[in-house]
């Protein structure tokens, strides 16, 4: 298949070599002219891999109408809030009908779509049954290289799901499949703002029974919002849920965790984004999973906690010792 690539951070790289390795013609687009220059001149993606080659036959450009026109698949690869934009600037562009593969994890600041509604919104005549969503526990760090990672791909056509099962699947990278577009997408965005509670955790030294705490706890909230949205309860103990949460909330890749656990230590989270040069989607997702479960009446305490530490400044020891104290109820409600 000829393959384009949106976005050419440390996961849309990678994908972009997985691909190639399977055979497919890939052409990889980054925003950024500097490392467009920089990936061309040395094949190394010196901000985000510094480790992985990219094959030579691999295009790079800046160009995103070149790595979007006449592709037989589109993998969309821009971190959540910058998705709409990239998309509007495609346009005028004439990209036909590809099968489009999301694979940025988050909720649209504002709107709080999902990112198969913002595909939907800016190309409507795409139609549902050629997208697909990516998910699952995936660090990029690891998939290049090439150690065993098994994520899912969810649209609501199986020949969609089976395309990009054939498309990805390689001895290291295992795909399986779903029909439950909503349930992935949103396992994949929630879990980013447990993550940032399970970094608060080490940062402010709360302990491991704290954090397991926490991200059990955390699955009961994504399994109420995803059952009030339209979702199979089933998918959130899968790849997508539970095996995502579990390693963006343990692993040193993360950076969410990363974040949380800055914000225990006591540093502002300006500071720390401004520290940052890759995207850590967890920050706006809580903001705009927080809204969502406003707008549809769902409890989600520990959401809502951590809304009040990114946004309201409230202390981590208050937050925790508030959900502490909550009234007893049963486990499973």
């Amino acid at each position: 298949m000829n393959i384009g690539v949106i976005g050419a951070g440390s996961w849309g790289t990678t994908l972009a070599v997985v691909l190639r390795g399977n055979g497919h013609a890939v052409t990889l687009w980054s925003y950024s002219a500097e490392d467009v220059e920089v990936m061309l001149g040395t094949r190394v993606n010196r901000d985000y891999l510094p480790d992985l080659t990219i094959p030579g036959d691999i295009g790079i450009t800046g160009d995103i109408a070149v790595a979007a026109t006449r592709k037989d698949l589109l993998v969309l690869a821009t971190p959540s809030q910058f998705l709409r934009g990239a998309l509007q600037s495609l346009r005028e562009t004439e990209i036909g009908r590809p099968t489009v593969v999301n694979v940025a994890k988050g909720i649209e600041k504002g709107t709080l779509l999902r990112m198969s509604e913002v595909v939907r919104d800016v190309f409507p005549a795409l139609g549902e049954s050629r997208y697909a969503v990516l998910s699952g526990p995936s660090h990029a760090e690891e998939v290049s290289a090439r150690k065993a990672t098994s994520v899912v791909a969810a649209s609501t056509d199986p020949g969609t799901t089976r395309l990009v099962q054939e498309a990805f699947m390689t001895p290291y990278f295992r795909v399986y499949s779903s029909s439950d577009v909503t349930g992935v997408e949103l396992g994949g965005s929630v879990k980013n703002v447990i993550a940032i509670g399970a970094g608060i955790c080490d940062g402010a030294g709360f302990g491991d029974n704290t954090k397991a705490a926490l991200i059990t706890r955390g699955i009961a909230e994504m399994r109420r919002l995803g059952i009030a949205m339209g979702a199979d309860p089933h998918t959130f103990a899968g790849l997508s849920g539970l095996g995502d949460l579990i390693v963006t909330t343990m692993s040193r890749h993360s950076r969410n965790r990363y974040v949380g656990e800055e914000l225990g230590r006591g540093r502002g989270i300006e500071e720390i984004l401004g520290s940052m040069r890759m995207v850590a989607e967890g920050v706006e997702t809580t903001r705009s999973t927080h809204d969502l479960a406003n707008r549809n009446a769902v409890e989600m305490p520990i959401t809502h906690q951590m809304h009040a530490m990114l946004f309201e400044g409230k202390n981590p020891e208050l937050a925790m010792s508030e959900l502490m104290t909550r009234a007893a109820r049963d486990e499973v409600w």
